[in-house]
């Protein structure tokens, strides 16, 4: 038995995170969604019993199970303080049993969930209460790390959750997939949800690690499920899928085992998924049925340039700096603008990157983004002046990254100096 509670508190907040959606979305259905607190309230019981007991008693054969059954006796415990609830006790036996969860019930979970991601989606809530209601119930994220994802402040983020968990009481909104018009006005939001989802656990904002491979995983897992899903099988929902795979693909190569970053052109491409790499082209390649042309149909198929190149040399950085320019034209976004730079810079040289990068450099958004200054360091660097790609690198440090990050241009930085004095 080991009384290493932050280690045990890491492994509950890991199966937590996977079972917590499904488990909140199936009360939610069996409770309606005006009771969606109470819904949260009993899972959010489980994890706090499963913290206190862990511990000591060390984690069960099943831990999942274990949540689940947790979970479903709290659940019991409301309803018998609620007699209303009492009706919905043989739905909460069919949905929770006793033993461990049969192979039949995954559908139902599957559809709890895509319904529970369309009631957060509901479009009379306002765009962000969406997101971070979605955030909140489906993929279990914090009220910290959606602050976090929207560059928020944490009681904003609160106010926005009580405000839209109100919202959906007084207007009786529905839990249940929407038809025709309704899908087509809420799939952008689901959509958008799970990129905030994968990008969060693909390149963590702060602390020790950069990537977050359960968040990734998850973000997959719910896309898989939307565009498998007949009311949500859309070109734009396949696009997203597979940029998502397409990224996945290079986790392997992207930290070492010491937790040691790797751009792109240093990363081992052997260890590339090509799994991943073979479904998401097959994703691409359906999103591509139908006239639409999404960020996301523009982003995948940048990754999937990526993806069938032999090296980072060899990449067809022509095509890629041409696909960036039609993101551009669709999303004007700062960061989009300064990927578009590095594309060209790989075409036509650093100059060329370095005089894209002045026409964004001034960007409020990127005021304090420390790839902007990173870049520059980088380009810097290639053409000879040392000097000033280390006050660049010195400039990256001064802003918020993650251990990996830092471990990264600290070595930059070091090369620089190093070629100064030498």
């Amino acid at each position: 038995m080991r009384n290493d509670t932050d280690k045990f508190a890491g492994v509950v907040d890991h199966l937590f995170r996977h079972q917590s959606g499904r488990m909140i979305a199936t009360l939610t259905r069996i409770f309606g969604p005006r009771r969606l607190d109470l819904a949260e309230e009993v899972v959010q019981d489980a994890l706090v019993k499963a913290l206190e007991l862990w511990p000591f008693e060390g984690v069960p054969d099943n831990p999942s199970a274990w949540l689940v059954q947790v979970a479903k006796n709290r659940a019991l415990d409301a309803i018998r303080r609620e007699t209303s609830l009492s009706v919905k006790l043989p739905e909460l036996a069919r949905a929770f049993p006793d033993q461990n969860l049969p192979q039949q019930n995954i559908g139902e979970f599957a559809d709890d969930q895509l319904a529970m991601m369309f009631l957060c989606c509901h479009p009379t809530l306002a765009h962000e209460t969406r997101l971070a209601l979605t955030l909140k119930t489906v993929a279990g994220f914090s009220v910290r790390e959606i602050a976090r994802a929207f560059l928020a402040q944490e009681t904003t983020i609160a106010q926005r959750l009580v405000r839209g968990k109100r919202q959906i009481r007084e207007e009786r909104i529905a839990f249940e997939m929407p038809g025709g018009e309704g899908v087509r006005t809420r799939v952008d939001s689901v959509l958008e949800v799970l990129y905030l989802l994968f990008n969060e656990g693909y390149s963590a904002q702060e602390g020790e690690s950069l990537l977050r491979a359960d968040l990734c995983e998850e973000a997959i897992r719910l896309a898989r499920m939307v565009a498998a899903h007949p009311a949500t099988d859309v070109p734009k929902s396949h696009a997203l899928l597979a940029l998502l795979l397409l990224q996945a693909s290079r986790l392997p190569a992207r930290v070492n085992a010491e937790g040691d970053l790797f751009l792109m052109r240093d990363q081992d491409r052997s260890l590339w998924d090509r799994r991943l790499i073979a479904e998401g082209l097959m994703h691409l390649d359906r999103s591509a049925q139908g006239g639409d042309l999404t960020v996301y149909h523009l982003q995948a198929g940048i990754a999937a340039e990526h993806s069938v190149a032999q090296s980072y040399a060899g990449t067809n950085w022509e095509d890629i700096t041409d696909l960036y320019d039609r993101l551009c034209a669709m999303d004007p976004n700062p960061v989009i603008a300064l990927n578009r730079a590095i594309a060209l810079s790989r075409w036509k040289g650093p100059e060329a990157g370095i005089g894209a990068i002045a026409s964004i450099e001034s960007h409020p958004a990127l005021s304090r983004y420390h790839f902007l200054p990173a870049t520059l360091g980088e380009l810097w660097s290639e053409l000879g002046d040392k000097k000033r790609a280390a006050q660049y690198y010195r400039s990256a440090l001064a802003y918020v990254c993650t251990q990996p990050e830092r471990r990264l241009l600290l070595t930059r930085l070091a090369s620089c100096e190093t070629d100064n004095t030498g």
